[in-house]
């Protein structure tokens, strides 16, 4: 009975292709799954199965594996080829009950024993076909991300042409024409994602953007597409309870190196340890100071070290106050409510300053010089 099937495998795996391809949407498509491929998987199926006829152990299921890879890389859902294994199976099963219907010696305890085996072949090649399919499946995924993070890195990095470039930004879902912002995030361990969600949330809003991890960052440039983009990035990456910089927007992604920078440079210059999203257009004096610590601590040393060799309460005293005047716009009144002291205590704090560095806050050439280094001296 079984030889008499073996001999009709071509016949049996086009009527299971054309079974199949009525049967089940996803395989409609030539140009996707073109018959002779589906056929040619039809065949080597059945003659898989018709092999097992009696046989103690299953073989190796390699047909039943390469169905599940092609499926996998053709794109076509794992429920639908499932779905049509199992057609392929049920087809091959009603051949066996006619074939055996020609042979009187087959008892119907026999065929209900074939039918038991038979369906059990069927469970451990689907098995294959799934596992095969999975596989595939997060080799794929594993390979689109890599691409995708090398393309993020060649724009962070400048290392493509300008052809590339725009060919780079349809590949991530970027248009090829700002205004763009870009995010880095910091990460307390390798491997950890700061902003996990927030290209999904993103992406949600209508937002196209990139993303890649390094040990220490996570970095993203996002398409500012509508008036309140913007404002959207901001809010979702402050949702995320990271510390993050953002760079000020930029229309041309040859540029997103530059504003990589800008953003690494809010980054350094946001204040305390805890969360928080800093822009560089929101304080670009601090990140002047940011951009050059060396020189930054040249200043301070230049204005600031003769209060910084007080006495360490005097000395806070008298850089608190200085942060207080300078958060109230130069008002000592503003300043003494924050401090909680009489306005006069606030003067003769700044009068104290003024002596010691040897510059008059009505200067503002000495504001600024004073302002720069308070904010390196915050910084160090």
């Amino acid at each position: 009975m079984v030889s008499a099937l073996h001999a009709r495998l071509p016949e049996l795996g086009e009527r299971m292709a054309e079974r199949i391809r009525s049967d089940v949407d996803a395989y409609r498509n030539e140009s996707l799954i073109p018959f002779d491929s589906l056929r040619r998987s039809c065949t080597a199926n059945a003659d898989l199965l018709l092999q097992q006829f009696g046989q103690p152990e299953p073989q190796a299921p390699a047909p039943a594996r390469e169905t599940g890879r092609l499926r996998a890389e053709q794109g076509v859902p794992l429920a639908d080829t499932l779905h049509a294994y199992r057609i392929g199976f049920e087809l091959l099963w009603s051949e066996v009950l006619a074939e055996a219907r020609t042979h009187p010696e087959v008892t119907d305890a026999q065929l209900v024993s074939r039918s038991a085996e038979l369906w059990t072949l069927f469970g451990h090649y689907a098995e294959a076909v799934a596992a095969a399919y999975r596989e595939t499946t997060a080799e794929l995924t594993a390979q689109r991300q890599a691409r995708r993070s090398a393309l993020v890195e060649a724009l962070f990095t400048g290392a493509v042409a300008d052809r590339t470039l725009w060919e780079a930004a349809r590949e991530l879902g970027l248009p090829d024409r700002g205004p763009y912002l870009v995010a880095a995030a910091s990460a307390d361990a390798p491997g950890e994602q700061p902003l996990a969600g927030t290209e999904t949330a993103l992406r949600q809003a209508g937002i196209p953007c990139a993303w890649r991890l390094l040990p220490d960052q996570q970095l993203g440039v996002a398409a500012l597409s509508t008036p309140t983009a913007e404002a959207t990035c901001l809010r979702v990456m402050r949702r995320s309870g990271a510390r993050v910089g953002v760079s000020p927007s930029f229309d041309d992604l040859r540029d997103t190196p530059r504003a990589l920078r800008f953003a690494r440079l809010a980054l350094s210059g946001l204040q305390g340890s805890g969360p928080g999203v800093a822009r560089f257009d929101d304080d670009p004096l601090a990140m002047v100071v940011a951009a050059a610590p060396a020189e930054a601590a040249h200043l301070v040393d230049v204005v600031l070290r003769p209060l910084l060799d007080l006495p360490a309460a005097e000395r806070a005293r008298l850089l608190e106050t200085l942060e207080h005047w300078y958060a109230a716009k130069g008002s000592a009144t503003e300043a003494a409510r924050g401090l909680f002291v009489h306005p006069n205590t606030v003067r003769y704090r700044l009068r104290r300053v003024e002596e010691l560095t040897g510059r008059s806050l009505s200067d503002p050439r000495a504001v600024a010089d004073i302002g720069a280094a308070l904010l390196a001296a915050r910084r160090r």
